[in-house]
């Protein structure tokens, strides 16, 4: 930890306690959710004012002290957390060169290093396991062929099969907040999972942690269709043959757990064409991944280019053939 004022900086002890996973069963014990739509009032250590917040930790709005809430007041406390391992100066790096890699971007796009606003955000995510067992219905297609010389033609042949797969899931990860589109957290992927460390509240100092608001039941609900594409192309080698046609899947999971993790991400936020666009940074791998402007002008010249270059082809080539 790092204090703004003065710099002094202080080794946050690890705590000697395991990340654990946490029996589904659990779930049915815990009351169920006390938050209330407010958020809660945080007194800034700092300047002593007033904050009314729904983030878990976020800055000051008056003297930007980092402040931290407790959240033993959640439904179910964060189990562990990858630490920010990317600092602010990196950030500028990786969108220099995200910004340059980008085709066809509007130069100004080369800017986008001084974005207008980066918040270093920790955003919770659910981590699933699961043992699962499952039984398929389905088809396999050999090929062969008929007729012989210019009849010849290949067909397919179907036969119906059924069988069993299993599978064991290790941290499955599902987005614990509504308002951030999956699509993007998941292009961030994948996390050092194995990297996290136990939960304690000063790591979250100046950054800003959001509560989740994905219960863990709905989690575990997206968790089991990521689970089901990855089952299902089981069912398909286990059918084996030439091609496969899986018609129904019965999956049962056993030794389901679950645990709350907070993942470091980088937000990057610029103005271009009066629209505001979002770049988000894996901030333990650097990985980027962001919303762009394109050039219609660039792409217009890459198009002419093209086209240039397939009739100059052409021309020379016929002119060629003449001769």
């Amino acid at each position: 930890m790092r204090c703004p004022n003065c710099r002094f900086e202080q080794p946050i002890a690890p705590v000697n306690r395991e990340v654990r996973e946490h029996a589904w069963e659990e779930l049915a014990t815990l009351p169920p959710k006390p938050r209330a739509a407010g958020g809660q009032v945080l007194q800034c250590p700092g300047c002593g004012a007033v904050n009314e917040t729904s983030a878990l930790s976020g800055r000051c709005q008056f003297c930007a002290t980092p402040m931290v809430a407790s959240a033993a007041t959640d439904r179910i406390v964060p189990e562990g957390l990858v630490p920010f391992r990317v600092n602010k100066q990196e950030v500028h790096e990786n969108l220099r060169k995200w910004a340059r890699s980008r085709w066809f971007a509007p130069n100004s796009l080369k800017k986008v290093n001084s974005a207008e606003t980066l918040h270093g955000t920790y955003v919770p995510h659910w981590t699933y396991d699961a043992a699962t067992a499952s039984s398929y219905n389905g088809e396999r297609g050999r090929r062969y062929t008929t007729g012989s010389g210019d009849n010849e033609r290949t067909e397919i042949r179907w036969t119906r099969v059924s069988g069993n797969v299993s599978r064991n899931f290790d941290d499955v990860l599902v987005p614990g907040v509504g308002h951030i589109p999956v699509a993007k957290l998941e292009a961030l992927e994948p996390w050092p999972l194995k990297q996290a460390v136990a939960y304690q509240e000063a790591y979250l100092a100046g950054f800003r942690t959001l509560r989740y608001d994905v219960e863990p039941e709905a989690g575990f609900q997206h968790a089991q269709r990521r689970m089901a594409e990855v089952i299902r192309e089981d069912c398909k080698k286990n059918i084996g043959g030439d091609q496969q046609r899986v018609h129904s899947v019965n999956t049962n999971y056993g030794s389901v757990t679950y645990k709350l993790l907070l993942l470091p991400v980088w937000f990057a936020s610029y103005v271009y064409n009066g629209k505001q666009w979002q770049v988000m940074v894996n901030a333990q791998t650097g990985e980027v991944d962001g919303d762009r402007p394109y050039s219609p002008l660039k792409i217009a010249c890459a198009v002419a280019l093209v086209a240039l270059l397939v009739t100059a082809w052409f021309v020379f080539g016929q002119h060629h053939h003449h001769h």
